[in-house]
C-alpha cells in the first residue's frame, strides 16, 4: 500500500504540473485584444490563474510528501 502512496505522489505531481501549464497555455491562447466574448478577454483569465494555481501548487505539494512517504507512518497514541 505504501508503494502504492508513492506512485500516486508521483501521478499527482505530475498532474499538478500538467495542470497548471494548460491553463497558462489556454489563456495565452484565447486572449485576444479584438476579442469581443468574455473568454477573449483577460481580467477572467487572470482571476482564473490566481485562483488555480495555489490549488495545483497544494496538489503538487500532496504529491510531494505522498511520494517521500510522509502519509505511510502510523501515529502512535498517547
Amino acid at each position: 500500500m505504501n508503494a502504492l502512496k508513492k506512485y500516486l505522489g508521483i501521478i499527482w505531481m505530475l498532474l499538478a504540473i500538467a495542470a497548471a501549464y494548460f491553463i497558462i497555455h489556454a489563456a495565452f491562447v484565447n486572449i485576444k485584444s479584438d476579442g469581443k466574448l468574455n473568454i477573449n478577454k483577460p481580467l477572467p483569465w487572470i482571476i482564473i490563474i490566481i485562483v488555480f494555481l495555489p490549488v495545483a501548487a497544494g496538489l503538487f505539494l500532496f504529491g510531494y510528501y505522498a511520494l517521500k512517504g510522509e502519509y505511510s507512518r502510523s501515529q502512535k497514541s498517547q
